[in-house]
């Protein structure tokens, strides 16, 4: 069931990722700041200069004034004009250039270090998955609309200050006629907000869709599989189609807008014509002089473009923004997984009591009513066919993931009451589903190691351990073939998993059916190995090939996520049930192991 989100209207979103803006990048916010307000006085003071140039032109045609008086207004004109274009230009780079990359790049730190300390579980949401990909569309958003934000305040709000007093004190009507220009443009775009805000709700659903359709087409990890089995035309179909209901829901959106913007365009174009009117019939009746009449008329065209840039074009980016703006503040505002400080001692084992697990929007439990402990320097193996809740259950003893009921303990930490980084401390895993890293070969193993430098020997020893054969291969070679460098085998990656895993300082170790690419005999000489790497440590063996279990102190057979048997390989395999069918249907791999 979808929970209600919470509603943001414009000026809440403004006073939660002002300070946000600012805090990325203080100086340069500062500076954009300044930049807008002497921007907006250097246009406003063009007009007034404008004005005076103007006038003693008009003087010296009538004998008034002199020939010096109009070259040093025109001198003064120059002035202006040229200063307004060069800090025009300054503040054009410092916001695409220099602020834009500067806060992108924090903010998306900034979403890093939150999804860190989001609940993992929620990573099988498909809602939370929907508004990851929205809040990292809202990254490169957020700093556009502070700086849009900046610029109404700082140019904008200066300007029209500015140019209005002066319109004020030649004649008080023409501040009302922008007014009455400006006013229905801005209701326009209120209501654009609605639109592009639910155009957004609806579109990254459709994103994360047709992005995974284009990977499946194009990536290295998936062209293989659909070059031979000819499903190109597949995926092509479902990602053209999914692309043509986004396209479609944004034309309806445009649409809309379009024409909202006729009705500004009327409305403009009558405050212009209003305002026009009265300049000719106060100049004809001597309210104020030819030179002002020059200068607003003049500036007139210049007044009502900058009006029109403000509710169009920024207002309206604004309005096509603030749905991602706002995902990245909902984002931000999720509950985190959090817990006090504690330090682990593997003395104590670990236990699971009574635990119950169901995944975001199931109704069924993946694992139910389980009990299990796993005493000091003890190893567990968990076998069952697929789909049996063995992976679940391993992500719940090792804290990753919190039950739905009942309470894990780790090496005497609750995993309900303490913070994940006191509760992973000590442990290490290799996993089924392990990462390749486009990395060097060196750096693939210490992932773990938060120091400069890492230690070689080591690296080469667990290497060694997990059976990596490395004579043409060195730790600084990447293996990544996009990156210029050289490609391994699906085997030899699982052993660098595997290394990676021994590498981490532990005192509890995973292996999660990690391999799968290697044949029986050879796995079973692969969990031998690991047997004799995890003395002294508490240990978990997860795998479906029963034959590496019997390794174990211990063996649990998991069935339909709850445990169907336990006990040692001898005591399983003397009694009839679902371990000792499996080890006859398994038996023949391991003859020769």
């Amino acid at each position: 069931m979808k929970t209600e989100k919470k509603k943001y209207h414009l000026l809440q979103v403004i006073a939660r990722i002002i300070p946000i803006q600012v805090k990325s990048a203080p100086f340069n916010c500062l500076l954009e700041n300044c930049l807008a307000v002497m921007n907006g006085l250097s246009f406003a003071l063009a007009v007034v200069a404008t004005q005076r140039l103007f006038d003693a032109v008009s003087d010296a045609a009538s004998g008034k004034a002199g020939y010096g008086d109009c070259v040093f207004r025109l001198l003064m004109l120059a002035a202006v004009t040229f200063g307004q274009q060069i800090i025009n230009g300054i503040q054009n780079f410092h916001g695409m250039g220099v602020l834009l990359p500067k806060s992108a790049g924090r903010l998306t730190a900034l979403i890093h270090n939150k999804i860190k300390r989001i609940d993992p579980v929620k990573f099988e949401d498909t809602d939370f998955l929907d508004n990851l990909n929205k809040a990292k569309e809202g990254v490169r958003a957020i700093t556009m609309f502070c700086m849009l934000v900046f610029a109404c305040v700082s140019f904008y709000g200066i300007y029209f200050v500015a140019i209005g007093v002066y319109l004020f004190r030649l004649k008080p009507m023409l501040i009302v006629t922008l007014l009455l220009a400006f006013i229905p443009a801005m209701l326009a775009q209120i209501f654009n907000v609605r639109i592009f805000a639910g155009l957004e709700e609806e579109s990254a659903p459709l994103r994360r869709e047709y992005d995974y359709y284009k990977k499946a087409i194009c990536d290295r990890e998936y062209f293989k599989e659909t070059r031979i089995l000819g499903a190109f035309h597949f995926f092509y179909n479902l990602y053209e189609n999914t692309l043509k209901v986004l396209t479609g829901k944004v034309w309806k959106a445009e649409r809309k807008v379009a024409l909202l913007q006729l009705m500004l365009d009327f409305t403009t174009f009558a405050g212009m014509a209003a305002s026009a009117y009265m300049l000719f019939t106060a100049t004809m009746s001597g309210e104020i002089t030819a030179g002002m009449f020059a200068a607003v008329f003049a500036a007139l065209t210049q007044i009502f473009a900058i009006m029109q840039e403000v509710v169009k074009q920024h207002m309206g980016n604004m309005n096509r923004d603030i749905g991602k703006v706002v995902n990245f503040i909902r984002l931000l505002d999720m509950p985190e997984r959090g817990g006090r400080e504690g330090e682990i001692d593997f003395t104590g084992g670990i236990a699971a009591e009574n635990i119950s697990f169901r995944y975001p929007g199931r109704e069924s439990f993946s694992v139910k009513d389980v009990s299990v402990n796993i005493g000091e320097k003890e190893t567990i193996a968990i076998v069952g066919e697929n789909g049996a809740g063995k992976s679940t259950l391993v992500r719940l003893l090792t804290g990753i993931y919190l039950p739905t009921q009942g309470k894990v303990s780790i090496g005497g930490l609750d995993t309900a009451e303490y913070a994940p980084a006191s509760v992973y401390k000590g442990i290490s895993g290799v996993f089924q589903k392990y990462q390749r890293y486009k990395m060097t070969l060196k750096e693939n193993v210490a992932i773990s190691d938060d120091t400069i430098e890492a230690d070689d020997d080591k690296i080469c020893s667990v290497l060694e351990e997990a059976g990596f054969e490395k004579d043409r291969i060195g730790l600084d070679d990447m293996l990544s073939p996009e990156y210029g460098g050289i490609d391994i085998s699906g085997g030899q990656w699982q052993r660098v998993a595997i290394a990676r895993g021994l590498y981490r300082v532990n005192g509890f170790i995973v292996l999660d059916e990690p391999t799968s690419a290697i044949d029986p005999i050879e796995e079973t000489l692969v969990y031998k190995q690991f047997a004799r790497l995890a003395e002294g440590k508490c240990a978990l063996i997860v795998t479906h090939r029963i034959g590496s279990a019997k390794l174990a102190d211990r063996i649990i057979v998991m069935d339909g996520g709850r445990i169907a048997d336990m006990g040692t390989h001898d005591e399983l395999i003397s009694r009839p049930g679902q371990y000792a069918k499996m080890w006859e249907a398994q038996a023949g791999w391991y003859e020769r192991a």
